[in-house]
């Protein structure tokens, strides 16, 4: 539905040149619940700001359905934009704030009312209508400017981390409700975070991205579970990182050796990986403890950590290579640990990923 090709971003000129977004390229489909994630300062923001009409690329290309968007001021483009802050009219009712851009396109007062009226319903506000959004909650006020910016219908939603204000229980209970919204309206949704967890619970694809650029395109799963670099690796939940030997590679396949010298079969990048040096990442789900006679790697657990649903233990291992392990709690609970306990450490088969840096 939207290609965006080679967009590069620029501030400033000469020796205080920043370059924002650096050669950037990707396809986002249609009906599809795309997610742009990264740390503060990576560049989603502007990228999405580019989309929407409200920055300039110094180069590349943004077409939707195969109409260039750059020759477009903002409000000549099919997208709307669910910003941060809401920026929602105080003095306003709430059926009032989502029928306004309606009404700014001239929209028959007939059609505008059926409109707002079912927006309404499909955020739950009917009850609401008539109410000021100056008196309304947070988690409320988050879906008048949804509905308020999926009423004109248009091609592409953007949505600038429209969630950060919210406590904890109710941004769980919106990444949900922003799901279902995407699946009745048929919108092309493309969302900004830096929260990982968002990104996982929300999207159809993630792309990744870091200086400006992205460094990985993929589903939920797969970014995961398969990161193809170390970035991505460490910026998605946590992961153990375990120096290795690539002894041989074949069919996404690479054979290794750990510093223990046992010898493992672990996932590896589809274009190949060169033999020697190479990290592994481990996440601490894909292993658990185990007794040390035998065991792949072992060392001493220097803590023990207990999150309620799980417990969370910290193994030094010989070397002094910091690994994590991440057991579930069941009924009857662990067996029991000690902090100094020389332990060993089980790995998933087939669970590793080999890094391409």
């Amino acid at each position: 539905m939207i290609e965006i090709d080679r967009v590069r971003k620029e501030f400033g000129d000469g020796t205080d040149t920043f370059i924002a977004l650096d050669d950037v390229s990707v396809t986002i489909r249609e009906n599809e619940f795309f997610t742009l994630l990264g740390p503060s300062g990576c560049g989603k923001t502007t990228l999405l700001r580019v989309i929407a009409g409200f920055v300039d690329p110094t180069a590349g290309r943004v077409t939707l359905d195969g109409q260039d968007l750059l020759g477009l001021p903002p409000f000549r483009r099919p997208v709307n934009t669910v910003f941060q802050s809401y920026a929602l009219f105080p003095h306003m009712t709430v059926a009032e704030n989502i029928g306004f851009g309606l009404q700014m396109l001239n929209r028959p007062k007939a059609e505008v009312k059926q409109t707002v009226d079912e927006m309404l319903a499909l955020v739950k506000m009917t009850q609401m209508a008539g109410r000021r959004t100056s008196e309304i909650s947070g988690g409320q006020q988050q879906r008048v400017a949804l509905a308020r910016a999926l009423a004109p219908r248009p091609k592409l939603l953007l949505l600038d981390e429209p969630l950060s204000a919210l406590d904890y229980k109710l941004r769980k209970e919106m990444q949900l409700e922003l799901k279902r919204l995407q699946a009745e309206t048929g919108i092309t949704f493309i969302f900004v975070t830096h929260d990982q967890e968002e990104a996982l619970t929300m999207s159809d694809r993630i792309a990744v991205m870091n200086g400006g650029q992205i460094r990985q395109i993929g589903g939920p799963r797969e970014i995961y579970d398969r990161p193809t670099d170390r970035f991505v690796a460490d910026f998605i939940g946590e992961t153990n990182f375990l120096a290795v030997e690539v002894l041989d590679f074949a069919d996404e396949q690479a054979r290794l050796r750990l510093p223990s010298g046992a010898e493992i079969a672990a996932h590896a990048p589809a274009e190949g990986i060169p033999r020697g040096a190479a990290t592994l990442a481990i996440r601490p789900e894909h292993t658990s403890l185990c007794d040390p006679e035998g065991a792949a790697l072992k060392g001493k657990l220097s803590d023990i950590v207990y999150f309620g649903t799980d417990t969370h233990y910290h193994v030094a291992l010989d070397g002094d290579t910091r690994f994590v392990l991440r057991e579930q709690n069941q009924p009857g609970g662990h067996e029991a640990r000690a902090v100094g306990d020389t332990v060993g450490v089980r790995l998933a088969p087939g669970t590793g990923q080999v890094l391409r840096d």
